[in-house]
């Protein structure tokens, strides 16, 4: 299968680039390429109910947390996340960084198509909204995100 870049879809500060939508094509798997600016903290902890996922740093330093252990992907480091394990990224560092994520099976680009839509709006992100966009997908909200507590 031939990979294709899309075009850029921005989600705050973070920034994906599909390169194969499984959800369009006999793939079971999808990827795509996501950029980190210094600073983000995105997306909140959430879960996956029906999909695994492996995050492959490609450039600077993204910070990880599954399931509470925090770790620091360097270039050529790997995660794997188990479906229904809690978990998140940011960037605390003063590089952008680069990765590749795989998702099995795929939610597809236009998951992250509708959760732009949904944070879109001029006030701050409703989480309640956001939580009804990633429940169509399969994704889990953690609890403290919809509580406004920190993780």
């Amino acid at each position: 299968m031939q990979l294709v870049k899309q075009s850029v879809i921005t989600i705050g500060q973070l920034e994906i680039r599909y390169l194969m939508d499984g959800t369009v094509n006999s793939a079971a798997s999808g990827m795509f390429e996501m950029v980190v600016p210094p600073g983000a903290r995105v997306p909140p902890a959430h879960s996956h109910s029906d999909n695994e996922e492996i995050i492959y740093c490609l450039e600077g330093t993204l910070r990880t947390t599954v399931a509470g252990e925090v770790r620091d992907l360097e270039p050529g480091d790997g995660r794997y996340t188990p479906r229904g394990a809690v978990h998140s990224f940011c960037n605390p560092h003063d590089r952008v960084a680069r990765a590749l994520v795989i998702l099995t099976p795929d939610i597809g680009a236009q998951f992250f198509r509708d959760v732009a839509e949904a944070i879109s709006a001029p006030e701050k992100p409703d989480p309640v909204k956001l939580a009804e966009v990633m429940g169509r997908y399969g994704l889990v909200l953690a609890p403290t995100v919809l509580t406004g507590q920190s993780a």
